[in-house]
């Protein structure tokens, strides 16, 4: 295999495409869209976004310390490319895609009702980086779509029809490949019970 020498740039791909939402009070709540957010900490959850400081949503997320990370589905690609591409300055996100900020359960930040996911999170740290400052945060409630949930209760996001970035475009999660711990599972023994064959019937000569 051939490969090619780049200079250092953002190469890790795919990556979750997020709507952000964020609001002060008494003032119209924003979405910023981030392809830079991630896990970080499981216990307890914590997760992380990193946002330009010239960004709206910047000085909003900063003195409020709050914010929610909408996860985005096939239906929500074109509103989640439009808040990537228009400031908060200029529009109310919300009105123009058509969404409604739905209330969130720990925090002031509204969420976004047609997201199948809203985490609710409390900024925790916020780390200057260079282009962009990393805001560290616990999440401190999770709200789900319940169409999301099978009759036992359990979550299947493969429903969400989640939609990921991978250098600059938009692609829908596709074909399940495995799951968690698949390639060191047991795989189950083979019967080595064989089928009776019936006696075939004996042609006429």
């Amino acid at each position: 295999m051939a490969k090619e020498v780049w200079q250092p740039g953002n190469m890790l791909y795919p990556i979750p495409a997020v709507m952000v939402s964020c609001g002060r009070p008494g003032e119209t709540p924003n979405i910023i869209t981030v392809a830079w957010a991630g896990n970080i900490c499981s216990s307890p959850a914590m997760l992380s976004i990193s946002v330009r400081k010239e960004r709206f949503s910047y000085d909003i997320i900063k003195e409020t310390g709050e914010f929610v990370v909408n996860l985005t589905s096939k239906k929500l690609t074109r509103a989640t490319d439009w808040c990537g591409v228009r400031s908060g300055r200029d529009f109310d996100k919300f009105k123009e895609m058509n969404l409604t900020p739905s209330k969130s359960q720990k925090i002031s930040a509204p969420g976004i009702e047609e997201s199948p996911v809203n985490i609710e999170c409390k900024v925790k740290q916020v780390v200057d980086l260079g282009s962009h400052d990393l805001f560290i945060a616990e999440v401190v409630c999770v709200t789900v779509d319940d169409k999301l949930l099978d009759d036992k209760g359990r979550l299947d996001l493969g429903k969400a029809k989640l939609v990921a970035y991978s250098h600059g475009e938009y692609f829908m999660l596709g074909e399940k490949l495995g799951k968690f711990g698949y390639s060191v599972a047991k795989k189950p023994e083979k019967s080595e019970k064989k089928s009776a064959k019936k006696p075939g019937k004996k042609k006429r000569k």
